[in-house]
């Protein structure tokens, strides 16, 4: 897949050349190509934003840098996402979804924003990766290639995503390793049991548990079983078992 990242600071993603993504672009599977819109400038000082028209505070990015920067990396297939905190907020399915394009430009805002003509001009689409705002898109762009790659085929084992936190719409169920007894802490023997079945199991029921203890919310967008939602009425009934014990305890 083709990153081309339109932004200020291109020192800024100097992180993407370690671990998983450094790999995967050393292996070329994907590929992040940084393009400085100041290189763009036509003034001699380089300047590549100005006043607002109609006043206020900042700078604004001007649009024909901004729409040079886009044409030097431009094709017929690519997408244009501009990392603003006005975007559809990133998530999982859009994830998936991004990952199955071939070419991706991100644009970078910085400063006040960008003129919104060019913005009306090339963007395809506005993400946001939460609701606060930053300084400027760079941080964002490096969250969406990082998702976004996980997905890239190759990047990881193929198995690596079928089963993780919001992969099915819940959270994913506690991992564990060596040593077997940490802090007096032990292993659930089920881990230790060989038994698949019954791990596969356990580990549904601790997905569901997770989900409702931590972000419930999520249960109404997933399409559970019945043996799913017989399962979260015993974790309800055990949830409220310690609480009247507390209570009575105060």
């Amino acid at each position: 897949m083709q990153f081309d990242v339109l932004t200020l600071f291109p020192g800024m993603f100097e992180v993407l050349n370690e671990s998983i993504i450094g790999r995967a672009k050393e292996k070329e599977l994907i590929n992040i190509n940084l393009i400085n819109i100041r290189d763009f400038s036509k003034d001699k000082h380089k300047k590549v934003d100005d006043t607002p028209y109609g006043g206020g505070a900042g700078m604004v990015l001007m649009p024909d840098v901004v729409y040079d920067a886009y044409n030097s990396v431009k094709s017929e297939n690519a997408k244009v996402l501009y990392m603003s905190p006005q975007g559809k907020k990133l998530n999982q399915k859009k994830i998936e979804e991004l990952s199955k394009e071939e070419h991706l430009i991100l644009l970078c805002g910085h400063y006040e924003g960008i003129d919104q003509r060019v913005i009306d001009k090339i963007v395809d689409e506005e993400i946001s990766i939460g609701d606060y705002v930053l300084t400027g898109g760079e941080l964002p762009a490096m969250v969406l290639i990082d998702s976004v790659s996980r997905y890239v085929g190759g990047v990881l084992k193929d198995d690596s995503t079928k089963e993780e936190s919001f992969s099915e719409g819940l959270l994913e169920y506690p991992q564990y390793t060596r040593p077997e007894v940490f802090e007096n802490i032990k292993v659930p023997d089920v881990l230790l049991s060989g038994h698949h079945k019954n791990i596969d199991k356990w580990r549904r029921r601790q997905s569901l548990k997770i989900t409702l203890n931590k972000r419930p919310d999520l249960l109404d967008k997933v399409d559970l079983s019945d043996e799913d939602n017989e399962i979260l009425k015993e974790i309800k009934i055990e949830n409220e078992v310690p609480n009247k014990v507390g209570t009575a305890q105060n």
